[in-house]
């Protein structure tokens, strides 16, 4: 799988899994951000793309700017970006749900 955004494999990508390929498994809190930091910078990451991509079809359509790869280009990876985080919370969500069925 390509990564357009450079977020997967980056320190506090969102594709960054503990024990991944060539990795090593980290205890929490030692050595590494915790799942909240990651997930509240990935949070605003893409918020910040979603309004570049959106400054940039204002300026497109006012005038401002004349290049429409440009605007594809920031739509596209706020798009990529989103629907990157939108797994990342369906994966959450399953392994919330496996937790809950789980007999104590």
């Amino acid at each position: 799988m390509s990564d357009p955004l450079g977020l997967i494999g980056s320190a506090g990508g969102m594709g960054q899994m503990p024990g991944g390929i060539g990795g090593s498994v980290q205890k929490p809190g030692v050595n590494g951000p915790d799942f909240k930091a990651v997930l509240m910078g990935n949070l605003k990451e893409v918020n910040a793309l979603q309004q570049d991509a959106t400054r940039a079809a204002e300026d497109l359509i006012t005038g401002k700017r004349d290049d429409i790869e440009g605007v594809i280009a920031a739509t596209d990876k706020a798009d990529t970006a989103f629907k990157m985080l939108q797994a990342m919370r369906n994966q959450v969500m399953q392994a919330y749900d496996e937790v809950k069925q789980m007999r104590v």
